[in-house]
């Protein structure tokens, strides 16, 4: 009888296999982020991976606006001067802003960060260096972000939720990022939970950030009174503050529990809108999740989008800096995607390290 192949030799039959993948000289983009007293720039190559980076420290709450202005196009430029960055490759520039930016990827309408309003970052930027821009939402970003790492899990339907200095919400429904018509959509921070409650770093009272929030929640653990003044609350203090939290019942406890109260009526009242997701909670209170998490899941239970409350899962993640610039990083890449490689010929690297069309 004739013998049959066996089922490896079968699977070496046909052409051998070539291994792809992306050739990261085929171009660059350049990531700025800018959140409260921090400022950061990263070029991003064709494969995803940070080639050269800068960080620093700035005072938001009281730079005027052209020195704002400023230091974003001088960390920038510095990029461009580095002689080991062939500047010629950068293709794009993606800003990531925690606030509210309009639905154009243009300008920050309104931050918590500074109480300058209406800069169009990506017309400056665009202007200065004669590189197409955009300004995005740091939250919506992260959902981005969250997309690409874990596509099973962050698909049609989730939420990314910053648990910082303030709280922000990156919303994506079937599949697509929810904008609004004028702004970025999702202020989830600024939700109303407690009409006329604590003050807010917007100004207004009783929003949910007043409760959950970084400031909030240091404010509520010694015990001041809700109309002070939101101050800025270092991460090495809300770590601290957490693990005092852990250790005993006290008010430091009780002010996570309104924070997860606040928080979970937030969520409740939504998921009676769109149903229950995946949340990935992300900032340096994120780390301190065990603690918000009975509070809020007991919110949501109260709420007609608790009606499945316990098919609710959430993730955490306690650096939102690495999500705000990836997702900066997809969204330019994608645009040289679209924009630049698909009209002509898209370059990739074969296993031999050759570009092959």
């Amino acid at each position: 009888t004739e013998s049959k192949p066996s089922e490896a030799a079968s699977l070496k039959r046909g052409r051998p296999q070539v291994g792809l993948g992306l050739n990261p000289e085929a171009t660059a983009v350049m990531t700025v982020v800018l959140s409260l007293n921090f400022l950061s720039v990263a070029v991003i190559d064709y494969a995803g991976q940070v080639i050269a980076e800068e960080q620093r420290r700035l005072d938001t709450l009281t730079m005027p606006r052209d020195e704002l202005i400023g230091e974003c196009t001088a960390i920038v430029r510095r990029r461009f001067e580095d002689p080991d960055l062939d500047v010629r490759s950068v293709a794009r520039i993606a800003m990531g802003i925690q606030g509210i930016t309009d639905t154009h990827a243009r300008a920050m309408l309104w931050s918590p960060i500074t109480p300058l309003t209406d800069i169009p970052f990506a017309d400056i930027l665009e202007a200065e260096f004669g590189i197409p821009a955009t300004m995005e939402n740091d939250c919506n970003m992260m959902a981005v972000a969250l997309q690409w790492r874990d596509p099973e899990r962050y698909r049609d339907d989730f939420i990314a939720i910053l648990l910082s200095h303030g709280i922000g919400m990156g919303l994506v429904l079937k599949g697509e990022l929810f904008t609004g018509t004028h702004s970025s959509g999702g202020e989830f921070g600024h939700m109303i939970h407690r009409p006329g409650g604590a003050l807010c770093r917007c100004g207004r009272r009783g929003c949910v950030e007043a409760y959950a929030g970084n400031y909030a929640i240091w404010r509520n653990a010694r015990m001041m009174s809700e109309d002070a003044e939101p101050t800025d609350v270092g991460d090495a203090d809300m770590r601290a503050l957490a693990a005092r939290a852990r250790e005993s019942d006290g008010p430091e406890r009780e002010a996570y529990r309104k924070a997860g109260e606040a928080l979970g009526f937030g969520l409740g009242s939504l998921f009676a809108l769109i149903d229950p997701a995946p949340v990935a909670m992300v900032g340096v209170s994120a780390a301190a999740f065990d603690l918000i998490e009975p509070a809020l899941r007991e919110a949501i239970a109260q709420t007609a989008g608790g009606q499945h409350s316990k098919s609710i899962s959430f993730d955490t993640e306690p650096n939102e800096l690495p999500l705000i610039r990836e997702g900066c990083a997809m969204r330019a890449l994608g645009f040289v995607d679209q924009e630049i490689f698909a009209p002509g010929v898209q370059q990739r690297t074969g296993s031999a390290g050759k570009n092959v069309a």
